[in-house]
């Protein structure tokens, strides 16, 4: 079970050293919900039902990196010949889809692109030292975990206003009980569900259910 008092005081240090919400949930791996919760009521009290994922032993190499973006490559080869269709470039959610978009652009040979999320908004800008994303082109988007979908949605609109099109979501973790996004296939390695109650503490009579 996951200590809800680290976590608290994990958010309160994030916080002071000037990161927003949505950065404190991409850190901690949380969803947003759960980090304002933590922010406001601190430990005292039950956060919503949440599911906190830590991949730091992948993250640490490389090499496992690598690997995991090999199952990452396979999943959109698959997905992409469904639909029949291609795509140009590979999209990396800043911070840590970053890794994983870099190794799939690789293996694909195709186009690397970052967007980096805006703190407290709902739009985020994409990263110009990177592949564009301009008319027509087809986009694949890479995160490490999905909770609400409120990131993977913000940059599936920005793509739209810029006259692409994502064709494929890619997560390590699907948090959620989405298979699409905004009409965009949704894929990931490893689904998380919390079935009532909070792994965060407390059961589940006192939990809320995850959606």
């Amino acid at each position: 079970m996951v200590d809800v008092k680290e976590l608290a005081a994990n958010a309160k240090v994030l916080r002071k050293k000037g990161l927003g919400v949505r950065e404190i949930a991409d850190e901690l791996h949380l969803s947003v919900d759960t980090v304002n919760y933590l922010m406001e009521y601190g430990p005292e009290g039950l956060p919503p039902s949440d599911v906190k994922i830590g991949w730091r032993s992948v993250g640490v190499s490389g090499y496992r990196v690598g690997l995991m973006s090999e199952l990452m490559a396979d999943i959109v080869v698959e997905e992409l010949g469904k639909k029949e269709t291609d795509a140009d470039v590979v999209l990396g959610i800043s911070i840590n889809g970053v890794p994983y978009a870099t190794m799939l652009s690789e293996i694909l040979d195709i186009d690397f692109a970052v967007y980096r999320p805006h703190s407290e908004s709902e739009s985020g800008v994409f990263s110009s030292n990177f592949a564009s994303i301009s008319k027509d082109k087809k986009i694949i988007i890479v995160d490490d975990v999905l909770s609400t979908g409120a990131t993977i949605k913000s940059a599936i609109t920005d793509i739209k206003d810029a006259g692409a099109e994502a064709v494929l979501v890619i997560v390590i973790v699907n948090k959620s009980s989405l298979n699409e996004i905004d009409g965009v296939p949704l894929r990931g390695i490893i689904r998380a569900r919390s079935l009532g109650g909070t792994i965060l503490g407390g059961g589940a009579s006192r939990g809320f259910p995850y959606s």
